[in-house]
Order: structure tokens, then C-alpha cells, then sequence
């Protein structure tokens, strides 16, 4: 197998880094030494900081996008199981990293980002996450697990919200807990009927 080139080096590493420490924390400096290749090298393959977290995100993006169709769109699982199957999935990434790199959309949305392309780069992941959402609570007022008077596409907005919030708590805190609480109410009351 080759060995991998800076320039995957540096987007493998620098995704990392970006994780833990955010888009204003991550030095161009801190994403050449996690990937180990010479300080030039960062200037060779990118034109800037910003052209590096676009790529950075987009690379975020397409592993969340892979893990949306093997839960919220997968029409082997009922609708509210697959709902159930994206946020299991999610913790456990979390968990992977002991609660200290939350979600990388999320993340690069509280830090203010001043930059045009990688706001609207944002918008559009947040709206295609949420439309995935929507759809899967369309299943479930189809297939009865919700009633026909259900506003999806305010839940869905609603749903994707506080689950960032969730995230973002239990960065804070280094511990599943806001997570386990966000699923008992969305499940066991907002989704249930029992929070009406």
C-alpha cells in the first residue's frame, strides 16, 4: 500500500486537529506538526487556512453523508428506529474520542467563522442533514408511527437543533449524559406523543 501523500497527511491530521481544537484554535503551525511533514508543504497544496477547512469539511461532510443513508434513509429499518440508529451512531463516534471533538458542522457553527464560502458551505450541509431528518419522520407519519398532523419539517429543524446543543453540552461536560438526555425526551416524549 503507498504511503500517503502530504497533502492526505495534512487533511487526515489537520481534520483532527480542527476536531479537538476548532477552526479559530487550529494554527496552520499545530496542522503541520500532528501531520509531520514540513512547514512548506501546508502553502503547496492549500492557498490558504479557509481553502484548507473547506476541503476539511467537505471531507467531514462525506463520512456524515455515508452515515445518513446507513441510518436515517435506510428502508430496511422502520422510520423512528433509523432516527434512534443516526444518534446511536453519533454517540459512539463521540464516545470514540472521549466527548472532546463533538461535530464538526457544529463546531465550525459557534465559532463565527468569518468567512462567505464556508458559511454557505455550512448552510447547505445543515439543510441537507435536517432534509435527511425530514424525510425519515415522513416515513414515520406514513407508516403510523407519528400521527398525520405531525409538522415535519419543524421537528426535523428542531430535532437536528438540539441535538447540536446536546453535542456541544457534552463537550463541556466530557460525558454522555446530555446525549442519553436529549434521546429520552425525543424519543420517549417529543416523538411519543407524550410532550404534546
Amino acid at each position: 500500500m503507498p504511503r500517503p501523500s502530504h497533502r492526505e497527511k495534512l487533511l487526515e491530521e489537520g481534520l483532527r486537529v480542527v476536531l479537538e481544537h476548532g477552526y479559530n484554535g487550529a494554527s496552520v503551525r499545530d496542522i503541520v506538526r500532528a501531520a509531520g511533514v514540513p512547514q512548506g508543504c501546508f502553502t503547496n497544496h492549500f492557498r490558504s487556512k479557509e481553502a484548507f477547512a473547506e476541503e476539511v469539511l467537505n471531507r467531514y461532510f462525506d463520512a456524515a453523508a455515508s452515515k445518513v443513508h446507513e441510518t436515517l434513509l435506510n428502508d430496511n429499518l422502520p422510520p423512528l428506529e433509523r432516527l434512534r440508529a443516526w444518534v446511536d451512531a453519533h454517540i459512539e463516534s463521540l464516545a470514540r474520542s472521549n466527548f472532546r471533538t463533538g461535530c464538526l458542522v457544529g463546531n465550525f457553527t459557534l465559532e463565527i467563522v468569518e468567512s462567505d464560502s464556508i458559511r454557505a458551505r455550512l448552510r447547505e450541509m445543515i439543510e441537507s442533514i435536517e432534509q435527511a431528518v425530514g424525510e425519515c419522520l415522513t416515513a414515520a407519519v406514513q407508516a403510523g408511527e407519528l400521527p398525520p398532523s405531525t409538522d415535519v419539517r419543524g421537528l426535523a429543524s428542531f430535532a437536528y437543533f438540539s441535538w447540536q446543543g446536546a453535542v456541544g453540552q457534552a463537550k463541556i461536560e466530557r460525558c454522555v449524559r446530555p446525549l442519553e438526555l436529549y434521546k429520552d425526551i425525543l424519543f420517549g416524549r417529543v416523538l411519543s406523543g407524550d410532550g404534546r
